[in-house]
């Protein structure tokens, strides 16, 4: 579940040794019964615990999947992706490193890449992403672009590990998950930044998020100012004065609108009413100061849809509501398009090559159904026609000649 959960049967939590007996490992949780059973969810960290003995998925399997994934997210108007890997907490971090030999440098070669890539590497390895780079540079061809390093700093609210100041309001002894401890994750960011690589951090919860932006601070102090754009991944739920931190330190707060629409209903029970409305998904604040905002969907934990993240954005209704859920955080459409185009370039250090209709930039977009941004405002209800990937029309595939 999101990434930040996993539910294993009787048979698997055997097979992996978990009993009553197993400790939690920093950064996750082994739920157990009053009794101390295993009840077979893990969360966070504790996958590491069953990720070993589940069968990798082969190479071929894993080539195929990124060819239809492509082909989907061009049905969807997406020409470019940002990759944080198959990594989460608990998870090998060769996968990625893998994934990018194995997968996307062999599509590459052969003619199969259908839409841009720019990918995320663990934290972990920041030393060997420095080498490659140093090697190759930071594009690798017109579809593969080498960004920079993320990591975890808390769990999600689905899954109960969001990292808080105060307690869960169904789980009064449970504020959360620091899923990486504050010093490594300290000492990772600072050597990350101080070797001109990006860094993006995942923070949720409200305490997790101001840890990352006095570490983001603390390590901008150190070494010295520069066109770092530090990124923090979701930027979820804030406590009053945090949203005007990440425009006074230019922090992109990349966010993802649908995401609202599950957590709306669920943040209320978990959070309690006051703090689920006055810190929950402020896109309008975070604009208001002045903060960097780059949409993006978190796929396939959300649908990759931008017009549909548009439209949550605009509108913050989720099925089968009449009312916005925090209609103050309403955004408009302007800042809606920009937040899913050249902002989201910016983000990734992209906005040379992708994210406008400009001279010199790939010649990337999207025709829609509709035939004015006013009718687009209005109703939301537009499709994606037709997408083209340098000038050339990706979707619908074009018929063949032969």
């Amino acid at each position: 579940m999101d990434g930040h959960m996993g539910l294993a049967n009787s048979f698997s939590l055997t097979m992996a040794g978990i009993t009553n007996y197993t400790q939690d490992p920093v950064g996750g949780t082994v739920m157990k019964t009053a009794d101390g059973e295993p009840t077979g969810l893990l969360i966070d960290s504790a996958m590491k615990l069953l990720l070993s003995i589940i069968p990798e998925v082969s190479v071929d399997d894993r080539r195929d999947a990124l060819v239809r994934a492509s082909k989907f997210a061009l049905t969807r108007g997406v020409t470019t992706v940002v990759d944080f890997g198959r990594y989460f907490p608990g998870a090998e971090v060769k996968n990625v490193w893998d994934d990018l030999s194995d997968v996307y440098q062999w599509a590459d070669f052969k003619g199969k890449m259908l839409i841009r890539v720019c990918l995320f590497f663990p934290m972990e390895t920041w030393s060997r992403l420095l080498d490659l780079i140093n090697r190759t540079g930071r594009v690798l061809s017109q579809w593969i672009y080498l960004a920079g390093v993320k990591a975890f700093s808390d769990g999600s609210l689905g899954s109960n590990s969001a990292l808080f100041y105060e307690p869960y309001m169904n789980e009064p002894d449970n504020y959360g998950l620091q899923v990486t401890q504050i010093d490594s994750l300290y000492n990772m960011t600072l050597a990350s930044d101080k070797s001109g690589l990006q860094v993006a951090v995942h923070a949720i919860g409200d305490r997790a998020n101001d840890m990352i932006l006095d570490l983001y601070e603390s390590v901008a102090s150190s070494n010295g100012r520069r066109d770092r754009r530090f990124r923090v991944e979701h930027a979820q739920h804030l406590v009053p004065g945090t949203a005007a931190r990440f425009g006074e330190q230019r922090v992109i707060a990349s966010v993802q609108p649908d995401h609202l629409l599950d957590d709306a209903g669920s943040a209320e029970k978990k959070l309690g009413l006051e703090r689920a409305v006055t810190g929950s998904y402020m896109f309008g604040s975070l604009l208001a100061g002045n903060t960097i905002l780059a949409f993006g969907s978190d796929w396939p934990v959300a649908k990759i849809n931008p017009l549909g993240a548009i439209k949550t954005a605009m509108k913050r209704t989720p099925p089968g509501w009449e009312d916005p859920w925090i209609p103050s955080e309403c955004v408009t459409l302007t800042d809606a398009l920009k937040a899913s185009t050249i902002s989201a370039a910016y983000a990734s250090f992209l906005d040379n090559d992708l994210g406008s209709l400009s001279p010199g930039k790939f010649a990337d977009f999207v025709v829609l159904s509709t035939n004015s941004w006013n009718e687009l405002e209005t109703d939301i209800s537009a499709s994606v026609e037709a997408t083209y990937v340098g000038g050339i029309q990706a979707y619908p595939e074009l018929e063949s000649d032969i």
